[in-house]
This record gives C-alpha cells, sequence and structure tokens, in this order.
C-alpha cells in the first residue's frame, strides 16, 4: 500500500506511467505490467468526554503542529482500530481505556497533502478511563476544554477533529 504518490514502482523501480483502470486515472508500471494502487491510511482516536468537555491535546509535531485535537493517531499493522485508538490515547496523555469501553461514533475521509486519511472516532465517557491527563509522545498540552474554548483563543482545531470535537461535546449528559 502506497499512501502517497509515488513516481517509480516500488517492485521494479521502473518510472510509473498512467492507465485507466475501472473508470479513474490510475498510476502504472508498464514494466511489471500492474497498477499500483494508491490507498488512505487509517488513523483512529478517542473523544474521552466530561460532561460538557472533550479532551483535547496540542500537537507539537507535524502535521496540524500547534492546532489542537482528540488524542489519536496511525493504527500499526496488526491491531484492530479501538486497540489502536486505545494505544495513542495512552501513548499522548496517559490515560488509559479498555477498548471494549470504547463507542463507535463516526468515521471521516480527510484528503491533506496528496494523501487519504480514513479516521475512525471512539468516543468514551471520562468515568470508563484511568490516570489523568498529560501531555506526552507527540504532544504539548492536554485538557479538557468545551468547545466554545476554541471561539476565546487563538487555538485552532486541526480539521480533521473539528466535527469530532463538535459531535463529542455532552454526548453522555
Amino acid at each position: 500500500m502506497i499512501t502517497v504518490p509515488g513516481t517509480h514502482c516500488p517492485l521494479c523501480g521502473a518510472e510509473l506511467g498512467r492507465a485507466e483502470v475501472e473508470g479513474r486515472d490510475r498510476r502504472y508500471c508498464p514494466d511489471c505490467d500492474r497498477i499500483v494502487w494508491q490507498n488512505s491510511r487509517p488513523v483512529a482516536g478517542i473523544a474521552v468526554v466530561d460532561a460538557d468537555r472533550v479532551l483535547l491535546v496540542e500537537r507539537a509535531t507535524e502535521p496540524d503542529f500547534g492546532t489542537w485535537g482528540i488524542p489519536g493517531g496511525n493504527i500499526e499493522y496488526d491491531e484492530p482500530p479501538d486497540v489502536g485508538a486505545a494505544r495513542e490515547l495512552e501513548e499522548e496523555t496517559g490515560v488509559g481505556v479498555d477498548p471494549d469501553d470504547l463507542e463507535l461514533f463516526r468515521t471521516d475521509h480527510v484528503a491533506r497533502g496528496g494523501r487519504g486519511l480514513v479516521a475512525v472516532r471512539y468516543v468514551v465517557a471520562r468515568a470508563d478511563t484511568t490516570g489523568e491527563p498529560a501531555a506526552r509522545q507527540e504532544v504539548s498540552d492536554a485538557r479538557f476544554a468545551a468547545p466554545e474554548w476554541f471561539a476565546g483563543t487563538e487555538a485552532g482545531v486541526a480539521p480533521i477533529d473539528r466535527n469530532a470535537v463538535r459531535d463529542a461535546s455532552g454526548r453522555f449528559d
């Protein structure tokens, strides 16, 4: 699977051409006589909800450096999305959750820089988590905030998380 547009075949190194397949323009290796598929990359995140507030992290790395969003990231090749989401939550904030306590609440597709992301979003009540949030890997801050908090600050919400934050707030009132 390739998540960024390639210019050369990953198998033989030949320069890629173009071919129409299934009504779409695709990258094609004339030497291998095969399509080089470009697929969306799966990511997962968790909205931890405490009344009308959602646990947010400030991104300390690209993409989305300096923006706020729900904890989450790449799913490893050998883990289900709920397990990956729980791992990312713990890595980024120190907050733990049993994947069995997660509720799937939305999926999104986002195009970013010539790549596609498929975001699997879970929601969980704060009462079903353990630990206190603190900035850890890849984040510079972690806190609970209501969506209105963004209106009063210069902080931005990462585009991939904008709807998730709005939809999760107040979910367990």
